[in-house]
């Protein structure tokens, strides 16, 4: 297993490989390789991600609560089990809605 990836081969409950931390953004890096990785992330409340843009297409996953994601100015609300793809080099921001958890996977390949 690499380091600070969870153990393969194993069944799981997504939502509980992770745990809300008071004013904080917690990452559990599910996998992680060269060609792009899977990470749970919770946020509790008022917790957020600032603004920023990455090269390569992310999908995200609501997996418990709600939040928003802005994606280039456009604003989508996603409830769980949403989910949206955000475009390479769109610029994308995650405002807080209250307590929520998702699932953030980064495809790195393809772009060369």
């Amino acid at each position: 297993m690499d380091a600070g990836e969870i153990e393969k081969s194993k069944a799981l409950i997504t939502v509980e490989i992770i745990e809300y931390v008071p004013n904080s953004v917690v990452i559990k890096t599910i996998l992680k390789k060269s060609t792009g990785n899977i990470s749970v992330m919770s946020f509790d409340s008022g917790e957020g991600l600032t603004e920023k843009t990455t090269p390569f297409d992310t999908f995200v996953q609501i997996i418990e609560g709600k939040a928003e994601i802005v994606i280039s100015t456009v604003s989508h609300l996603l409830q769980t089990g949403q989910s949206i793809v955000i475009p390479a080099h769109a610029s994308n921001l995650v405002k807080p809605n209250g307590r929520f958890k998702m699932i953030l996977t980064i495809i790195k390949s393809g772009y060369e």
